[in-house]
C-alpha cells in the first residue's frame, strides 16, 4: 500500500472514531434500549457485552422490536450519510435544482470533481429498500458490518482507481408527514398525497421513484458531466432500474456508458427492451452480471435468459453478501473494459504524420 494510500486510510479510522453511532443513539430516546456501536472492524457490538445485535429485546413484544429496529436503522442512515460527507469527502446535492424553500426535496452524494473531470465516473445504484445512500442493504449492516453492508469499500476504490463517483439515493421517494415533524408546516395544496398504515406522504418531485430519481440525476448531472466514460454498478433492483434508464435515455446512455456491472440484477432484458436488438447487443457487449452462486468467484454460471449479458458467480451464495464479495472482480471488470474502450479509441483516431502536417501548412 502506497504512503498516500496509508494516510487516507488512518483519516478515514481517524472520521470514523470521532464520528461514532453511539453519539447519534444518545441523542435519541432509546440510549439504553440500544448500546451498540461500531467497533474498529466496523461491526455493530454492545458496548457491555460485546455481543451482536440483537432483535428481541423486548420479550413477546413484535411491535415493540420492530421500532427499536426502525430506530437503529433511521440512525444507521443518519451515520452513513455523515460517513459520506466527512470520511469519504462527498457532497451532498439536493433535488430538484428548482424546488421553493418548503418544497420536500431529495438529494444525492458525488465526488467534489465529479461533473467537472474528464476521468471516468462510477455510478453506484442500490437494490430497492428501506435503506438509503450508502448502503447496499441495512440488515447486512447489522449482522456482518459496514465493510459488507455499505457501499463505502466502493466509493474509495473507484476514488482511488477511477477519479469520480456519484452515489445515488433511489429510495429516498416520500416525506411521511407522520414522522417527519418539520414537514407539518408544509403547504399540501396541489399536491399529491398517498395514504398508507402509517399515515400521509408527500411523493418528492424528480424522485418519487427510484426510475424517476436515476432519470433526474441523469439529464440533469451525469449526462452534463465532463466524464467521457461512464461506467454503473448496480445491486438488484437497481439493475432493473438502469435497464429502464438505457431504454428511456438509449442514445446518450450508449454513448456515455462504457460498461456495466449487475449484482443479482431483477431486470429482465427482453420484457424491458421490447425487443429492440440494437439495445440488447448492447447489454450483451458492455455488461456482465455477478449472481450468488456456489461456484467459485468469476466462474460462468449458466443464464436461463437467452438474451443476456455474460452471467458469472460473485463468490457466494448469499444475496447480501453478492456485492462485497465481488468488489475486486467488478472493478478489475471495469478497469479492463475501460481500457480495452481506450485502446479502440486510439486506433480509430486520426494519426498526425509529417506529410500531413506539411500539407497542412502549405495549405495556410
Amino acid at each position: 500500500m502506497m504512503a498516500t494510500d496509508l494516510t487516507a486510510e488512518r483519516m478515514w479510522l481517524q472520521t470514523q472514531h470521532e464520528l461514532s453511532l453511539r453519539k447519534l443513539i444518545e441523542g435519541s430516546e432509546y440510549q439504553e434500549e440500544l448500546k451498540y456501536d461500531f467497533n474498529v472492524k466496523g461491526e455493530l457490538r454492545h458496548l457491555d457485552t460485546n455481543d451482536s445485535f440483537v432483535y428481541n429485546y423486548y420479550k413477546n413484544a413484535h411491535e415493540q422490536n420492530h421500532k427499536r429496529y426502525q430506530v437503529l436503522g433511521d440512525l444507521i442512515t443518519q451515520y452513513v450519510y455523515e460517513l459520506l460527507e466527512r470520511a469519504c469527502m462527498l457532497q451532498k446535492v439536493y433535488i430538484p435544482t428548482d424546488a421553493t424553500e418548503d418544497e420536500p426535496r431529495s438529494f444525492f452524494f458525488m465526488s467534489k470533481n465529479a461533473l467537472t473531470s474528464s476521468s471516468s465516473l462510477i455510478i453506484l445504484l442500490q437494490d430497492r429498500g428501506v435503506f438509503r445512500a450508502g448502503q447496499w442493504g441495512q440488515r447486512t449492516i447489522v449482522s456482518d458490518g459496514l465493510e459488507h453492508g455499505t457501499q463505502i469499500p466502493f466509493i474509495k476504490t473507484a476514488l482511488r482507481s477511477h477519479g469520480g463517483v456519484i452515489v445515488l439515493n433511489p429510495n429516498d421517494n416520500f416525506v411521511d408527514l407522520k414522522t417527519e415533524k418539520e414537514r407539518l408546516s408544509f403547504s399540501t395544496r396541489g399536491k399529491s398525497l398517498t395514504s398508507t398504515r402509517s399515515g400521509w406522504w408527500i411523493p418528492k418531485r424528480g424522485s418519487s421513484s427510484p426510475e424517476e430519481h436515476t432519470m433526474y440525476v441523469w439529464d440533469h448531472f451525469i449526462s452534463k458531466s465532463a466524464a467521457e466514460n461512464v461506467a454503473f454498478i448496480a445491486h438488484g433492483y437497481g439493475g432493473l432500474v438502469f435497464v429502464d434508464l438505457l431504454v428511456q435515455r438509449k442514445p446518450e446512455v450508449m454513448n456515455k456508458v462504457y460498461s456495466v456491472a449487475f449484482i443479482d440484477s431483477v431486470h429482465n432484458t427482453q420484457h424491458q427492451t421490447g425487443s429492440d436488438p440494437q439495445i440488447q447487443e448492447w447489454i450483451q457487449k458492455y455488461c456482465r452480471e455477478w449472481v450468488s452462486n456456489s461456484k467459485p468467484l468469476d466462474k460462468a454460471v449458466g443464464s436461463l435468459m437467452k438474451v443476456n449479458c455474460p452471467t458469472v458467480s460473485a463468490g457466494t451464495e448469499k444475496y447480501d453478501l453478492a456485492p462485497s464479495c465481488c468488489l475486486h472482480a467488478v472493478f478489475k471488470y471495469l478497469k479492463s473494459t475501460l481500457k480495452a474502450k481506450t485502446a479502440t479509441a486510439s486506433r480509430h483516431s486520426p494519426v498526425a504524420t509529417r506529410s500531413s502536417t506539411s500539407k497542412k501548412r502549405g495549405n495556410k
